[in-house]
């Protein structure tokens, strides 16, 4: 893939180094490492966050949205997409921030020890590392960003409302970094005939558990982690489950081992007038619910840039690296966006860099040279046939994308633990979905994560025995 090689690699440059006033727009766990790591780098932060807690997608909501498939633009909003029963794909060790491990909290009744644990036990991780670098005292809760636009002199109006509908105030950042994730603006898939459709239609983004669907036949569309988890999951109450993929042959119709009402199909086709969802093989099911596990979208409504940042087809660019548009470097930046990856690492690379470029320590190259660069990239995903929707699916050079990071930042990269055990845990997930938790053979890899985590201290305090 064009533009991970070490060419662009740019030692610090400059000996003034600067200190700016920067904005980070969420407190998931994006938002907590670029604040740890603007602060590391001497900037002054502020990080808005519209829940009452910080933690993102990590914070479980019971509550769903109105409109189930979320199109409906004055629906009640929900931010988080969790649903009740999600333990994480990938063990805590691969997970954690680099030099502060997501190790098991000793003697916690609370905590979940196990490699793969629940959705509450990363929140609670999250909420320990912004308590140890001080980044909880500096995160406005509750406070929505409504409006981030130019302002002179290359500075950026954030306008902002606290809960309650207060005034909105306005204040002057030298720089806004964007954190806000992108798991809550559902993404649907064109279906012929679906608006005739007579039957229930809902979003993974508002599942929370399977009751809902007790005895009825659902037909869920997609293939990723989620609708792996859940198809298993409502199928143990469900009359039926149907599965259609869009990455599967247009032949495929098959049951599922282990289940006798959990079948395997190409995607729909199209919807008959009877109410029929017929497959690509033409096999068709008449189906009570649509559970749709597409992903989502790209949204970010309180940003005005005067078109200079765009998102077509789920394509946010033009961006040099996935983070900066060219320009408007180095003062708007994006972390988080690529998808496929190993998060929680590759957040805290790109917040280095971000830093160290605000900073001074670090150069960016030329705008034209950063556009000369996006060109390329872009140039080789349509050569290689991938559609522009996929742009920020980084799987077939993540590892590469992250040692670039970690060049441009003067650190070292990836652990070679790590990359297997993110490597052997996905393989698991498609070989043993039901079991590859807690049965992933990779004990030597475990012993080597964690004398590597001995050696890390957080402020000269071990954080392994705490």
């Amino acid at each position: 893939m064009s533009g991970y090689s070490n060419s662009f690699f740019h030692k610090p440059q400059s000996h003034h180094l600067a200190s700016r006033h920067v904005a980070v727009i969420g407190a998931g766990a994006a938002g907590l490492v670029a604040a740890r790591e603007l602060r590391r780098e001497g900037h002054k932060v502020i990080v808005f966050e519209r829940g009452d807690q910080l933690g993102g997608t990590w914070v479980y909501n019971p509550n769903v949205e109105s409109d189930p498939i979320g199109v409906n633009p004055n629906r009640t909003l929900v931010h988080s997409s969790m649903y009740e029963s999600l333990r994480t794909n990938l063990p805590r060790e691969a997970m954690g921030f680099r030099d502060y491990p997501f190790v098991a909290k000793k003697g916690d009744e609370e905590r979940d020890p196990r490699r793969f644990p629940v959705h509450r036990e990363v929140l609670m991780y999250l909420k320990d590392f912004a308590g140890e670098f001080g980044i909880s005292e500096i995160v406005r809760l509750e406070t929505e960003v409504v409006l981030v636009d130019a302002a002179a002199g290359g500075k950026w109006k954030v306008k902002s409302r606290s809960k309650g509908g207060g005034d909105v105030e306005d204040e002057i950042y030298d720089a806004v970094v964007v954190c806000c994730g992108h798991h809550t603006e559902p993404r649907l898939p064109q279906i012929q005939g679906i608006n005739t459709w007579k039957g229930k239609q809902i979003h993974s983004h508002n599942y929370r558990t399977p009751a809902p669907f007790q005895n009825q036949i659902v037909v869920l569309i997609g293939s990723a982690t989620s609708a792996i988890d859940i198809s298993r999951e409502i199928a143990r109450i469900a009359k039926e489950v149907h599965i259609a993929s869009r990455s599967l042959p247009d032949e495929t119709n098959e049951k599922q081992p282990g289940y006798d009402n959990l079948w395997l199909h190409s995607m729909i086709k199209g919807v008959h007038e009877d109410g029929s969802l017929v497959f690509r093989d033409g096999s068709f099911v008449v189906a009570d619910i649509i559970l749709y596990c597409t992903g989502y979208k790209y949204h970010f409504p309180f940003l005005k840039t005067n078109d200079i940042v765009t998102v077509d087809d789920n394509c946010v660019g033009p961006l040099y690296k996935h983070i900066f548009p060219p320009a408007l470097a180095p003062s708007l930046s994006f972390v988080g966006l690529p998808w496929m990856i190993a998060p929680f690492p590759m957040f805290e690379f790109q917040s280095k860099w971000i830093a160290g470029i605000l900073s001074n320590r670090i150069a960016l190259p030329s705008q034209e040279e950063m556009m000369e660069d996006v060109k390329a990239f872009h140039s080789s995903l349509e050569t290689l046939g991938i559609p522009k929707h996929y742009t920020h699916n980084v799987f077939g050079y993540k590892l590469g994308y992250d040692e670039w990071l970690a060049a441009q930042c003067g650190c070292p990269g990836f652990e070679e633990w790590r990359k297997q055990m993110y490597v052997a845990a996905l393989e698991n997930l498609h070989k043993q979905p039901e079991t590859y938790r807690d049965e992933l053979e990779d004990h030597h890899l475990v012993l080597q994560a964690h004398q590597d985590f001995t050696n890390y201290t957080v402020n000269g305090v071990g954080v392994v025995d705490k």
